[in-house]
């Protein structure tokens, strides 16, 4: 099977979206554009699993043919690794089942296969969840509601930049807010290998406003493919013949 690159965006929320169009419209857009969407609902602690606000965390997950995951702010680090590395297996999945049903027939996925099959195929799926090139942008919700959260947030995502730094496909994160100050969404820290980084900005993050769920899923699948990230895998080629003397 022929390595790609696995784009995701990965939403950070707490709370129902209230402008814009639908955000599972936006997000089945998205993954038509071949972009998984995934979602990290983050609870107060007097909040309900139940709530309408997480309906729709699930509802954009499956439109977007991702993960969602519903979380206490204390348990956030590990979740965030847990959905980016299962969104990959899942997706990866996706394709080997097309590929299956292009040999085997439109009847066939991997779970028809005999054990022994099923495993040897999973071995390849993993494989390739090592050595894809991985694309994350990670969309923050930072509407008023969300103003506690922001550290945990940033201390979750450098835990997934250095839980991801030992595969051998290359890593890019980028990450963007919502609401933005004059767009959907703003961009806090722009397509890099590591998000060691983002230390330095995010104390620059501030909550307030709406939440044009929607709308920032919409920019943020515009992201992908721009000079900024095609620029940041040339430096890390350069840099690469470099230190081996080339």
């Amino acid at each position: 099977m022929r390595k790609g690159t696995l784009k995701q965006i990965l939403l950070l929320t707490d709370g129902c979206s209230n402008r814009g169009e639908d955000p599972s419209v936006t997000a089945a857009l998205a993954y038509q554009q071949g972009i998984t969407v995934n979602v990290i609902g983050i609870l107060d602690d007097d909040q309900t699993e139940d709530s309408a606000e997480l309906k729709e965390i699930e509802e954009i997950s499956l439109s977007g043919g991702g993960v969602s995951q519903i979380v206490y702010s204390e348990s956030l680090s590990q979740t965030v690794q847990m959905v980016t590395k299962q969104a990959m297996t899942q997706t990866l999945q996706g394709f080997v089942n097309k590929e299956l049903k292009q040999i085997l027939g439109s009847n066939q996925t991997i779970e028809d296969l005999d054990p022994e099959k099923r495993g040897e195929i999973m071995e390849v799926v993993e494989d390739l969840g090592e050595t894809s090139d991985l694309e994350v942008l990670v969309l923050v919700d930072t509407s008023a509601s969300m103003h506690d959260k922001l550290q945990t947030v940033k201390e979750s995502l450098i835990d997934l930049s250095i839980s991801l730094n030992s595969r051998i496909g290359r890593n890019r994160f980028a990450i963007y807010s919502f609401p933005g100050k004059r767009k959907d969404i703003q961009k806090v820290f722009d397509w890099s290998p590591r998000l060691d980084a983002i230390s330095t900005v995010f104390p620059k993050l501030t909550s307030g406003g709406i939440t044009p769920t929607g709308p920032a899923i919409r920019e943020a699948m515009y992201q992908f493919g721009k000079k900024s990230l095609l620029r940041s895998f040339r430096d890390e080629d350069k840099s690469g013949l470099e230190e081996t003397g080339y």
